[in-house]
């Protein structure tokens, strides 16, 4: 401090410095620290006063009662000097005092172990509530409150007193089979309040599941909100997205191995989180990259089914490769039958939304509720909807209710707010409860999953979740499954789900990509045409040497479950369309084989073609066979087709199939090109480009876009 500076002066620096909430220990700690330096001055001052009184007795000449002038000047001048000096030690000493508090404030609320209400005992609970901190009391403590501080604290008030209210006490209910009556089963105790942490001890809503009873407890309709301490807006735990690792299809020697088998699908999951990493300016991990569900994603332009009771033929065109001179592409295209709104089904679905902690950003429960709605718009008024959420524990939000009953559909979902762990196993048991209590056998029986995919409460093994779905498949009750954010999204566990339960898994990242995978694409979500839907490709030796299965790694069928209805596999929605792209080696194309031949073996024709229909082995590539099932039959169908070598595509087929080759290469490129030579982001720019057609949703035109986001992204991965 300087030596002109007043105590005003100190004063107001001191009132304009910012400083942390008081603590009754940090305050102790600090009133020892200012008694210490206040005694330590004060014994100075002192000592000093003594030794004043002390020299005047020595340096007095004469009588005492009659000191010398001289001597009373020079005594004079020395208290002069010791009062300026102890002034001086006195202002030094407040500003160290203030020096001190404000290091140990900072201190304590620095270092300071955190509290953790869910540790907490009643006791310690109830001694909060009962000792609050008025904002006086805390002026008084503290000292004169900035107007920083005061601002910053208004701010805060008014956050928790608009995004954290206050927690009903809720009922729990007993599901019967007749969802109609519903009777309270356990009234909680009474609870103890804390309205500093905004909980209430004693509300956590829990489900117990008895062996001998399968009895569900389901939260009433009063304001959801799991127990535990909200996370902050925004949140995201960084590094913890989880995508199956899987290596891409070889090259395989048709005179080895003729024949392919794998499952078809229909998911578009990776295509739009590929889209939002990329979106970010982030090159999205390897495993999240999906050939398959990249191509699928869009809709293509293939012969339309006339009836549901065949519900699609396959459309197979032959074209070069863009990415491998002399080695040719082969699609098979499938497009489902697309069923007239009149002739649509009735539909049974529950809602099975994660209200967890880790739901609690923008884009996730905020716009899972959005998604919700506007699915809505789409049901018939007899269709019903109940909703069911799971946080920490599993509960019924709304009993199935007709669509007509908009209103009190959407009070239900408003009532949603995020927090809690993460029972999703809990929660599919009982979304299925309620399916199997409204069952219809002439309705679409499906529940609609809308998650991140976070598991960490109840069954959480993905083996024991897809058996339990599995067997409620069985039963006649689907699952689709929603996928919504980032940062601990499992791709993988929801994969899985949807691929057991007969549904989609798509992945939402937009209220634009809502209104595709739910409103223009509805039919096709709810409504299955086909089930259980098989390709197998037999090859012929004696024209094709090597080939190549582009995508599909997680589809592989054995070549004998192709024949086995009792074994699972995709299935196909109302007006869907299917694309698989294999790569072939021609013979006598002059191209050279991958895989050279063995020694020993002749390579003939003589173990292929045991099946396939007698025809010229000169004028095919291969024989397309498709099995599947009609939605309410066990028993599988065959069409089959063959690949001709002069197979001629019409002009419309042969731009739909360019596209779907410049998907199918861009997909490549993300998972690092392994099979492409000389064929960058420029090449499918200009594929996609020319062959984009009317695009009337411009999701081409976006692709076209993503393409050139991709190509900067990669020169700074």
């Amino acid at each position: 401090m300087k030596d002109d500076q007043s105590p005003d002066s100190l004063e107001k620096l001191l009132s304009d410095m910012d400083s942390p909430p008081s603590d009754k220990n940090a305050k102790k700690r600090a009133m020892n620290l200012a008694m210490a330096e206040f005694n330590q001055q004060h014994n100075v001052k002192n000592s000093v006063k003594r030794n004043i009184e002390k020299n005047n007795k020595k340096n007095t000449q004469g009588f005492s009662f009659l000191p010398r002038p001289i001597s009373n000047f020079l005594t004079a001048s020395r208290m002069s000097i010791m009062k300026a000096l102890n002034n001086k030690l006195f202002y030094s000493g407040v500003a160290t005092l203030s020096v001190a508090v404000m290091g140990t404030l900072i201190f304590q609320q620095t270092y300071q172990a955190p509290i953790d209400p869910t540790s907490m005992t009643v006791d310690e609970s109830v001694h909060l509530e009962e000792q609050p901190l008025s904002f006086a009391e805390k002026k008084k403590e503290l000292g004169r409150e900035s107007k920083d501080q005061a601002r910053l604290r208004a701010e805060v008030e008014k956050r928790i007193a608009t995004t954290a209210p206050v927690v009903s006490e809720p009922e729990l209910f007993e599901i019967t089979s007749d969802t109609s009556q519903i009777q309270p089963l356990v009234q909680s105790a009474a609870p103890v309040k804390n309205k500093r942490l905004n909980t209430e001890a004693g509300a956590a809503a829990s489900v117990e599941i008895k062996a001998d009873s399968q009895k569900l407890l389901a939260i009433s309709s009063s304001p959801i909100q799991a127990p535990d301490i909200l996370p902050p807006q925004g949140y995201n735990e960084e590094g913890r997205d989880k995508f199956e690792s899987v290596e891409a299809n070889p090259i395989k020697l048709v005179s080895e191995e003729p024949v392919s088998t794998f499952s078809i699908d229909v998911d578009t999951a990776s295509y739009s989180f590929v889209r939002r990493q990329l979106n970010q300016g982030v090159f999205p991990q390897k495993s999240a990259v999906r050939i398959e569900e990249m191509v699928n994603y869009f809709d293509y332009n293939y012969p339309l089914a006339e009836t549901k009771a065949e519900p699609f033929k396959p459309s197979i065109t032959v074209q070069p490769s863009p990415w491998n001179s002399g080695k040719k592409l082969v699609h098979i295209g499938v497009k489902g039958y697309d069923i007239p709104r009149a002739e649509q089904p009735r539909s049974n679905l529950v809602l099975l939304l994660d209200v967890s902690g880790s739901m609690n950003s923008a884009d996730k429960l905020p716009l899972v509720k959005q998604s919700m709605s506007m699915l809505l718009d789409t049901l018939h008024p007899e269709d019903t909807i109940a909703i069911a959420v799971y946080a920490g524990a599993a509960g019924q939000v709304l009993a199935p209710t007709p669509a007509k009953d908009k209103q009190t559909i959407l009070n239900a979902l408003n009532r949603l707010n995020a927090g809690g762990s993460t029972a999703g196993g809990q929660g599919i048991k009982l979304a299925y409860q309620l399916a199997e209590a409204n069952f219809n056998k002439e309705a679409v029986n499906r529940i609609i999953l809308a998650t991140d995919g976070d598991f960490n409460v109840g069954i959480r093994n993905s083996e024991e979740l897809k058996g339990f779905v599995e067997r409620k498949r069985e039963q006649g009750v689907f699952l689709s499954v929603l996928g919504f954010g980032q940062g601990n999204y499992n791709d993988q566990l929801m994969q899985a789900l949807a691929q057991n339960g007969n549904g989609i898994a798509a992945y939402i990242d937009s209220v634009r990509e809502a209104q595709k995978v739910l409103i223009d694409e509805a039919t096709s979500t709810l409504f299955p045409i086909a089930k259980d839907v098989k390709i197998q490709v037999e090859f012929n030796p004696s024209t094709v040497s090597e080939y190549r299965l582009v995508g599909y790694e997680t589809r592989h069928l054995n070549r004998e479950d192709f024949n086995n209805d009792k074994v699972d596999a995709g299935d196909i929605g109302a007006g869907h369309t299917v694309t698989a792209i294999y790569e072939i080696t021609p013979k006598g194309a002059g191209v050279s084989q991958s895989i050279d031949s063995l020694r020993y073996q002749d390579g003939a024709t003589k173990a292929v073609q045991i099946d396939a229909p007698v025809s010229s082995a000169i004028s095919e590539y291969g024989f397309v066979k498709v099995r599947y099932k009609l939605p309410t039959s066990d028993k599988s169908t065959l069409i089959s087709q063959a690949i001709s070598t002069d197979q001629v595509a019409t002009k419309e087929l042969a731009q739909e199939a360019e596209f779907a080759g410049a998907v199918a290469g861009f997909a490549q490129l993300l998972k690092g090109g392994k099979y492409l030579n000389n064929y960058g982001y420029d090449d499918v720019i200009s594929a996609a480009q020319a062959n984009k057609g009317a695009d009337i949703f411009g999701y081409r035109t976006e692709f076209i876009q993503l393409v050139r986001s991709a190509k900067t992204a990669s020169l700074i991965k």
